[in-house]
């Protein structure tokens, strides 16, 4: 059957006091730009509900665009008919033959709230339960648990009807939590990192740090893609590259070897810290995991954090590696993350990098450069692109290529 619209619930927005229209405008928002690309759709967001009518556009792939989207507990995809009994009558008939299995069982569930409507919400459960079992020889009711559920509201505007309800992904809109900067890297642990983030209504801007000729095209090519996998839940992820090879060039001449590592990170912080400013940024997001490598223990994190008084938000910071991998493979950033290819937290890495680094040490080193200039000089040559759902859609096309 081809459907007219898409019904949104909304889920935790409706713990929202006042402030709900903000979150409501945000994931209309959200929905518009991961619809970019479908342009006779129209998003109607409401108090309670949002309306997507689709005016002909594809529902599968409108389906498709809305299970990733933050802030959207379920949807159905609904047709709409007049106030009519009649129309209602048909619409019902026609949903339920084109959901129903050979004796199945089936139940309808209606809401009024328009109450001009000549029968109440019982009077229209028997009503259309009655002509649907009529019409269908081997369909029975089963109020408990039904193979099929018909939905009914009655509204002002017409009468709204659906069988099917898709779980959507849940928690807030993202931007409804504020801006912050994802330090994406190649790996498994930043990706999902950015990932928690948004699902907590954060908007995330990544900050890819890039070295040739040590970190190859193919490196950031890979960190782009996984920008693009991102971008499916808010519809766009702003990106920014990062120049860093003629710092990490004066850091490894002149920082002794067991302490570059830390010193890297520092100067990555300090360039996501400046462009966090400039972009009205509230924190950072990375994917430190407590342990995981030397420069992540407390010790390096307390080291590397003395940089900058901006909130670090890490979101994986108490999960082991198979955990963030479950997620990695989850959300399909996994595969990606695998690929071979060097980036810049993995180039120049000492055999025996300290895991307790000196503050006081790590200053002192760092005091006979000048890395003002050298990091004024990689902000100024940032490089930013816009990464929108479309680039996911294409990286998926890229790969089904290769089997």
């Amino acid at each position: 059957m081809e459907f007219d619209r898409m019904l949104i619930r909304y889920g935790e927005l409706s713990t929202k006091g006042k402030n709900r229209k903000q979150f409501v405008t945000k994931l209309a928002q959200n929905v518009k730009r991961a619809m970019q690309d479908l342009p006779e759709v129209r998003i109607h967001g409401e108090r309670d509900r949002m309306y997507i009518i689709l005016n002909g556009a594809d529902y599968h792939l409108a389906e498709e665009r809305l299970k990733p989207i933050f802030g959207i507990q379920s949807f159905s995809p609904a047709v709409r008919v007049d106030l009519d009994l009649d129309e209602v009558k048909n619409a019902a008939l026609a949903l339920v033959q084109d959901a129903h299995e050979e004796n199945g069982t089936f139940k309808v569930a209606a809401r009024r709230s328009h109450r001009e409507f000549p029968l109440d919400s019982n009077e229209i459960n028997q009503e259309i339960g009655a002509h649907v079992l009529q019409n269908i020889a081997d369909l029975t009711v089963n109020v408990k648990n039904p193979d099929v559920k018909l939905t009914i509201d009655v509204r002002k505007e017409g009468v709204f009807l659906s069988c099917r309800t898709i779980l959507g992904a849940a928690g807030l809109p993202v931007g409804s939590s504020g801006r912050a900067m994802l330090m994406l890297s190649g790996g498994i642990d930043s990706p999902v990192a950015g990932y928690l983030a948004q699902k907590r209504g954060v908007e995330i801007e990544a900050v890819h740090f890039h070295s040739p000729p040590y970190t190859s095209e193919q490196a950031k090519q890979k960190a782009i893609d996984l920008a693009a996998k991102l971008a499916k839940y808010s519809g766009q992820v702003q990106m920014h590259i990062v120049p860093f090879t003629e710092i990490q060039e004066v850091i490894k001449q002149q920082i002794p070897e067991s302490v570059i590592m830390t010193v890297t990170r520092r100067m990555m912080l300090r360039i996501t810290d400046e462009l966090r400013r400039k972009r009205n940024g509230l924190a950072i997001v990375n994917g430190e995991s407590l342990g995981q490598v030397a420069s992540q223990t407390l010790e390096s994190m307390l080291a590397i954090n003395a940089v900058t008084a901006t909130p670090i938000i890490r979101p994986v910071v108490s999960m082991d590696k198979n955990e963030i991998i479950t997620i990695a493979q989850k959300i399909d950033t996994y595969n990606l993350s695998v690929q071979p290819f060097e980036d810049c937290c993995t180039i120049f890495t000492p055999p025996s990098p300290k895991t307790k680094p000196k503050l006081d040490k790590i200053e002192h080193y760092e005091s006979f450069t000048d890395f003002e200039a050298l990091i004024k000089k990689a902000i100024d040559n940032i490089e930013t692109i816009s990464v929108s759902i479309a680039e996911t859609e294409q990286v998926k096309d890229e790969f089904a290529d290769l089997f």
